[in-house]
């Protein structure tokens, strides 16, 4: 298994539009984040976390030639507002897209792209099957098991994802006891961290740190992470041994 991260910067990206401070201004490409993604790649299938608005240029940059589900772990538009381009995999793989989704998300999806779902559907527009799941039930996607994780983003219940050794959580502020059960022996721990100083809905660096700690993964990677974490190369020498600031582009064996 391999995770490819497509995008690891929070909803307005790295550089932020009108923002002159240094780390909007970097040269080093790895302080440009697009809005977060991530591709996990399983023997020959391919399957997206999030499809935010920068979906096109991810799947392009990355050589992206099928895609066979898509997870959503919430209906915020950094998450979902790239659903319009799904339309090239339509084309090619001759099929709805399959997007997975709990029920609040699934609501806003069907809210902000009613017109996929009309009961006319005009010839050329986006096609998905929408699939219910929850933070209680694990599900297969193409014979790969995928555990929901229930997490909590300020008040909003969203999912994190666990495939096999790997845990992918974004957005969180907030997880239980009990969910937290879900995470041990990652082997790769993939969590959010929005800046240094805490937040209202998002990890900061050392609430993350604090999850890494309790869990123990072999590897930890922080994403979503706004311009105020910092530079890349100071933030990543301030790190433990085994945690890594996650940046485009960058593909991790599992």
């Amino acid at each position: 298994m391999k995770i490819t991260f497509l995008g690891t910067g929070t909803s307005q990206g790295i550089p932020v539009i009108g923002c002159g401070c240094g780390v909007c201004e970097s040269l080093n490409s790895k302080d440009k984040r697009l809005r977060t993604s991530a591709l996990i790649q399983v023997d020959d299938k391919n399957i997206l976390i999030d499809i935010g608005p920068d979906f096109r240029e991810q799947m392009l940059r990355s050589k992206v030639r099928h895609l066979d589900a898509i997870l959503i772990t919430h209906a915020h538009r950094d998450h979902v507002a790239g659903i319009d381009d799904i339309r090239p995999f339509n084309y090619y793989q001759r099929a709805p897209m399959d997007i997975y989704a709990r029920d609040n998300a699934i609501d806003a999806i069907r809210r902000d792209y009613s017109y996929i779902f009309e009961k006319h559907i005009y010839p050329g527009l986006p096609e998905a099957n929408l699939v219910e799941v929850s933070g209680k039930a694990s599900f297969d996607v193409d014979n790969i098991h995928i555990m929901p994780i229930e997490v909590m983003h300020k008040d909003l219940p969203i999912l994190g994802y666990r495939i096999g050794d790997l845990t992918y959580i974004t957005d969180a502020n907030y997880i239980s006891d009990q969910e937290l059960e879900k995470l041990k022996d990652s082997k790769v721990l993939v969590i959010n961290a929005l800046r240094i100083e805490s937040h209202f809905s998002h990890f900061s660096l050392s609430e993350a740190l604090q999850i890494v700690n309790r869990i123990k993964p072999e590897r930890a990677y922080l994403t979503h992470m706004s311009h105020e974490m910092g530079f890349y190369n100071e933030v990543s020498r301030s790190l433990p041994q085994n945690v890594f600031l996650a940046y485009d582009g960058l593909e991790i064996e599992v």
